[in-house]
């Protein structure tokens, strides 16, 4: 990342251990982003923007740069994060000079509402969403947050920016939040796409809100989130239906020459969808035949019966499903596979039986 760029903040971080903080930090950002320097003083650059870090009095001394504010809170909130993470129990004083101001909208959020709705399949209904200024959802990430009332008729405050660099909630009942895909975005139009697996149980807000939600509805938004596929010479892509969304994306945005096989697992026919796929790709719908989401063993399955063809050194495996059959797709990859972690990404996006986010 050898361009200016125009945003940047700064913060002195006093923690007991710096040098110990600062090792942990340099694994972690490793992992993400390239890391250039000595333990001593180190920048890392990521697609969004660059962190650099440098020990000064005994205090860790923080920099970070973006193209955009969007990208600037991110990469505060995650040394704000991460710097709590590997400091336990010492909950630092981290103010940042630069920035949203504390207590400012944060610039990631926006306040949307619904102007139109349509079945896509029986159990798959898509509501547009309108909202300002929505040109950084279009890049460097799939997938928003959406943030609903907890209940009918009730009111939620929405977040602001802490002095951190993190969330602050003002005081007042906060929202539900669960991550969805951007199906579609029209900058221009100032509209998003979100499509809502419809499952039953009253303990599923979002699918509360994709099944009653009416023109005017106002839900809140946080994002992008998430990233894309790496370059791979084959790609193995593998979910059930609450990874559609994020699979059809990856198959429009396929290059005309990608190889993949995709594998999708449905409820039962009636919930395929068309796609305009291109030469490369293999598409597979696995139907449960109607039995519950979560209960079949389907997606493993069919990795499994793969053969040796589909797994070339330059392979890269997405996988998005329940919380079960992607433990069970991780260790087949891991121990079955031999892959290496750069080459896959397998996402617990729901656990049979249990409202809310996954926490792996």
């Amino acid at each position: 990342m050898n361009v200016m760029l125009p945003l940047k903040a700064e913060t002195l971080v006093r923690v007991r251990s710096p040098e110990t903080v600062m090792a942990h930090l340099h694994e972690h950002f490793g992992e993400h982003g390239l890391v250039s320097g000595e333990h001593g003083g180190w920048s890392v650059e990521f697609e969004i923007g660059k962190a650099s870090v440098a020990l000064r009095d005994g205090s860790l001394a923080f920099r970070v740069e973006a193209g955009d504010d969007t990208s600037l809170s991110f990469l505060q909130w995650s040394v704000a994060e991460h710097v709590n993470e590997f400091a336990p129990g010492e909950e630092p004083d981290i103010v940042w000079r630069g920035g949203t101001a504390p207590g400012a909208a944060l610039p990631y959020f926006r306040e949307m509402k619904v102007v139109r709705a349509v079945d896509v399949t029986p159990a798959m209904r898509r509501l547009t969403l309108a909202g300002e200024n929505l040109g950084r959802f279009a890049h460097d990430g799939l997938h928003v947050r959406l943030l609903f009332s907890p209940r009918p008729g009730v009111t939620p405050v929405w977040p602001v920016m802490a002095a951190d660099g993190r969330q602050a909630w003002p005081e007042g009942e906060r929202p539900v939040a669960r991550v969805y895909t951007i199906r579609r975005i029209d900058v221009e139009a100032g509209e998003i796409d979100i499509d809502f697996v419809l499952h039953d149980g009253d303990e599923m807000p979002g699918a509360q809100f994709g099944r009653d939600a009416r023109a005017g509805a106002v839900v809140g938004m946080t994002g992008p989130g998430g990233g894309t596929l790496p370059p791979a010479s084959r790609y193995v892509i593998a979910g059930d239906e609450t990874a559609l969304p994020a699979i059809s994306r990856m198959l429009e945005e396929f290059p005309a020459d990608a190889r993949a096989t995709v594998l999708v697992e449905i409820a039962n026919d009636s919930e395929r969808q068309e796609f305009a796929v291109k030469p490369g790709i293999d598409l597979h719908w696995l139907s449960r035949e109607n039995r519950p989401a979560g209960s079949t063993t389907l997606l493993i399955d069919a990795l499994r019966a793969l053969n040796a063809s589909h797994w070339p050194d330059e392979l890269y495996v997405w996988a998005g499903c329940e919380h079960t059959a992607a433990r069970a797709i991780r260790g087949f990859l891991k121990a079955e596979r031999g892959l290496p972690k750069k080459r896959f990404l397998v996402a617990a996006y729901w656990r049979r039986g249990q409202a809310g986010e996954v926490e792996e």
